[in-house]
């Protein structure tokens, strides 16, 4: 199960990373908070990149899956008060066009954190 969830979220880590790039880079805009000092199409670009990096290090790298996990974990944080400012400005994107659709989707990045390191094996069982 696991296994199966860890090749999922790998999947939606380089959709969005490609997603970035190609056909929703004005939709990542919006998350992109208007307090940060670099250029917002630089940001999206750059995330994408790391999206892809590490939806393909999941992937592909099964004996440092542990370290990848806790990677794409602070990602998720990294990324959250993006996501706040999309909430906060009241920036519409992806169909986000009411507070009460920005509030709710502030509640699934704990969701991406859990499934990040639950995929992953973190904590390990011993």
């Amino acid at each position: 199960m696991r296994t199966a969830a860890r090749y999922a979220l790998a999947g939606v880590l380089i959709f969005a990373g490609l997603s970035h790039l190609f056909w929703a880079h004005d939709e990542f805009r919006a998350q992109v908070p208007k307090s940060i000092p670099l250029d917002e199409d630089g940001v999206v670009i750059a995330s994408g990149g790391v999206e892809i990096v590490i939806g393909a290090g999941l992937a592909l790298l099964n004996r440092d899956r542990v370290l990848v996990g806790r990677l794409i974990a602070a990602f998720f944080v990294a990324v959250f008060p993006g996501n706040f400012a999309q909430f906060l400005n009241k920036r519409d994107g992806f169909g986000l066009d009411t507070d009460t659709k920005r509030f709710v989707r502030l509640l699934f990045q704990p969701v991406l954190v859990a499934w990040a390191l639950w995929s992953t094996g973190v904590p390990r069982r011993r």
